[in-house]
Parts: structure tokens; C-alpha cells; sequence
């Protein structure tokens, strides 16, 4: 092979192996997580800036670790961590995780009609069904490779978040700085805030989905077995961070620019309170214009339908590690039943809970909250598994890796504390 051939292969090695990184960031930043990022900029204004710095390698470092284990080990992270802890455990773990995942489908589900209402005047309840529907076939009738190549072309909708915040036009120095130097929070709520942004950013689903995306990528390239599918080659872990790195890059550079945008508008001009996502985009559309506002809205609607999917597919992989169903997005509906029942259950209750009169978009800020207090104990689990050199076929985590996700578990612990502390 010719050293000119030598760095074209590898970059066609690189464009085929991107997606499960950049979907997971990109499903990071779902109506859900729009709602918390406006929450924080509308309440905080520029404050909270430094958090899309900071939470960017805490981020990407907790996902290559994910992706790891699922790369080497041939298996998912429930079934990583069921050799490893108490059944019991983990049972508990997976089921706080469905009850927070479902109440974050509710919350997109809500955010997503409210957005496409906006945009048509259609009432929102009939979006909510349609949209559900729609997703919960994609999931149930196409492979695992269609699925994920939608979802790679839905990222690129998060690029109207930078667009909308230029349209706004910004003080960029005093950005800068509030970028660069972090001010810490002075009161309780801004406790919670941090939480809810550390835990809607860091999230646990995030770990279950990452891993078992890895699994599932191996299983479409043909390495159907277990032990087919234990170890890697050193260039397809770094081909992975490479995606994984970038996918987190997209996913705080977005956050980053929900929050300077409600940031500009809504707290600018005293707009403090803001529950939905839809309320931001209202709220937008007399300081910033009607495209600015559009796009807001629009980029709502493209990430939810990239979020879903991944919310309830990553519990279903979860309960499936642990309850040995058989699973996988790959597999028709009649070869992994209880995995799929799983996933349309999750869907049905979160339309659900959109029709019954609870606030799921107002429980979703508590539950980021919580999701940020549970993930470090989950992070605990991983950075376990992430150094057996059994489970890990001799290739356990890197000494950097490790200390980066562990520093991580520990800043979450100390800003839940803070939270009750303070």
C-alpha cells in the first residue's frame, strides 16, 4: 500500500464508522434538554455559559468510555454491569431510568406538537398521536441501519440554534468571559439548575443507548456472536472517539447557544419564567423576528424525532440485558416481542401522559434534576467495568479516560450536594 493510500483509506474508515457518536450527542439536545437550556439562559441570562465548555470533554470522555466497553466487550452496558452487581441493583437502576426516560418521551412528544402547532395552527393533541405513531413504526419496521442513517441526516436541524443566535446578535465579549470564567451558583434554584443541565447533558439513557449502539453496529457488519464481537483493533477505538468526540462537540456547541439565545431575548428584557420549549419560542419571536423563531421551532420538531427512538430504545436494551430478552433493532417485532413491547409501551405512556392533564415538560426540569443526581452513581458502576481486564478482554479504559469520567462522577456528587446544601 502506498503512504498516498495509506490516509485515504483511513478517512473512508472514519466516514463509515461516524454515526452512533453523533447521534447520541445530537440526541442530547432534545426538546427536553431545549426546555432546560431556556430555563437556564432565561432565568440566568449568560452565567451558566462556561457550563457548554466545561461539560464538553465530561461529556465526550463519559461516551468514548461507553462506547468501549460496548466495542470491546460485544454486549451492552446492562449486561456489563449485571456481572459485576447485584441483580436487585440493577433492576432498581433500570426502572428509575424507564420512568425517567418516559416522562422525557412525554416531554418531547409535548414539545414537538406544541412546535408543529406553532407552525400550522393544527391543535397540538393531534401531533402528539402523529408523531408517536409514526416514530413507533420507523422503530418497529426498519434495520438498525436505516434507522440510524435518518437519524444521522436529523442532526444536521441542530444547526438552527447557531443560525438563530447570530440572527439575535450578541455582546460577544461579555460572552467570551462568561464563557471562559465560571460563576458559580449562589442560591438553591441555581443549584438545581446546574443539576438539571448536568443531568440533561450527562445523562444516564445516554450511557445504555451508546453502548448498545456499538453492539448493534458490530451485529450489522456481521458479527453476530458474542465472541465474534469481543475486542477491537486499536484504530476502530480511535475511529470511535473520533465520532463520539465530535458528537459531543455538536451537542454542548448547541447547548451553548440555546442558552446565549434565551439568554439575549428572553432574560434580556425580564422574561424569567419559561416551563416549555414552545413558551421560548413564543417568547423569541418579538425580540428576535419570525425567522429566528421559526427556526427555533423547527429545530424542536427535527431533534425529537432523533431523541425518541433513543429514549425508549435505550431502556429497552436495558431491561432486555437484564431479563435475557432477546433484542435488538435489528430484529423483526415477532423475533424480539417483549424488547418492542417494551419500546411501544414507553411511547403509549408518554402520549399518555399528554393527554391526562399532568405537566410532563414541567416534571421533565425534576426529572433532569434527579437524572443528575443518579447518574453519578451510575458513572460509579461504569468506571468498574470499564477497568476489569476480564470483562474488558485485556482492554480496559486509559489512565486519562478514567481519571476524566471519575472527576465527572465526582463534580456531579458535589453539585447535588451543593443543591440540598446550600
Amino acid at each position: 500500500m502506498t503512504s498516498a493510500t495509506r490516509p485515504s483509506r483511513w478517512l473512508g474508515s472514519l466516514l463509515r464508522s461516524l454515526g452512533p457518536g453523533i447521534i447520541t450527542g445530537a440526541a442530547d439536545d432534545d426538546p427536553s434538554g431545549i426546555a432546560t437550556y431556556s430555563v437556564a439562559g432565561a432565568q440566568l441570562g449568560t452565567k451558566l455559559l462556561w457550563t457548554a465548555l466545561l461539560t464538553w470533554p465530561l461529556m465526550a470522555a463519559v461516551q468514548m468510555m461507553c462506547a468501549r466497553v460496548g466495542k470491546v466487550t460485544g454486549q451492552g452496558l446492562a449486561g456489563n454491569l449485571s456481572q459485576r452487581f447485584p441483580r436487585w441493583l440493577l433492576l432498581v437502576i433500570i426502572t428509575a431510568l424507564l420512568i425517567a426516560n418516559t416522562i422525557n418521551i412525554a416531554a418531547d412528544l409535548a414539545g414537538m406538537a406544541d412546535a408543529a402547532a406553532m407552525l400550522c395552527g393544527i391543535n397540538s393533541r393531534w401531533f402528539v398521536v402523529a408523531f408517536a405513531l409514526l416514530i413507533s413504526w420507523a422503530t418497529v419496521r426498519l434495520q438498525y441501519r436505516q434507522i440510524a442513517n435518518v437519524l444521522k441526516w436529523l442532526v444536521l436541524v441542530l444547526f438552527a440554534y447557531p443560525v438563530t443566535a447570530f440572527v439575535v446578535g450578541a455582546h460577544w465579549g461579555q460572552v467570551l468571559h462568561d464563557t471562559l470564567v465560571p460563576s458559580m451558583p449562589h442560591s438553591r434554584d441555581e443549584w438545581a439548575t446546574l443539576v438539571a443541565i448536568l443531568g440533561t447533558t450527562i445523562s444516564p439513557y445516554l450511557f445504555f443507548w451508546q453502548t448498545s449502539e456499538e453492539v448493534e453496529e458490530e451485529k450489522a457488519d456481521g458479527q453476530i456472536t458474542l465472541a465474534q464481537r469481543r475486542g477491537a483493533t486499536q484504530q476502530e477505538l480511535e475511529l470511535r472517539n473520533i465520532d463520539v468526540g465530535v458528537g459531543a462537540f455538536f451537542s454542548n456547541m448547541v447547548m451553548f447557544f440555546i442558552i446565549l439565545t434565551t439568554a439575549l431575548t428572553l432574560n434580556r428584557h425580564g422574561i424569567t419564567h419559561i416551563e416549555t420549549s414552545r413558551q421560548a419560542a413564543e417568547a423569541l419571536r418579538p425580540f428576535a423576528g419570525n425567522f429566528a423563531a421559526t427556526l427555533f421551532t423547527v429545530g424542536i420538531i427535527g431533534v425529537g424525532f432523533l431523541a425518541i427512538p433513543t429514549l425508549a430504545g435505550s431502556t429497552a436494551y436495558a431491561f432486555a440485558e437484564t431479563l435475557g430478552w432477546s433484542q435488538g433493532l435489528s430484529k423483526k417485532l415477532a423475533q424480539a416481542r417483549w424488547f418492542y413491547t417494551l419500546i411501544l409501551v414507553s411511547t403509549g405512556v408518554g402520549v399518555a401522559l399528554d393527554f391526562v392533564g399532568i405537566n410532563p415538560v414541567k416534571a421533565l426540569y425534576w426529572t433532569a434534576v434527579i437524572n443528575g443526581l443518579l447518574a453519578p452513581f451510575l458513572l460509579v458502576g461504569i468506571l468498574i467495568v470499564s477497568a476489569d481486564k476480564k470483562l474488558m478482554q485485556g482492554q480496559p479504559s486509559s489512565r486519562l479516560g478514567w481519571i476524566v469520567v471519575a472527576v465527572t462522577a465526582a463534580a456531579m456528587f458535589a453539585a447535588g450536594i451543593a443543591m440540598f446544601v446550600v
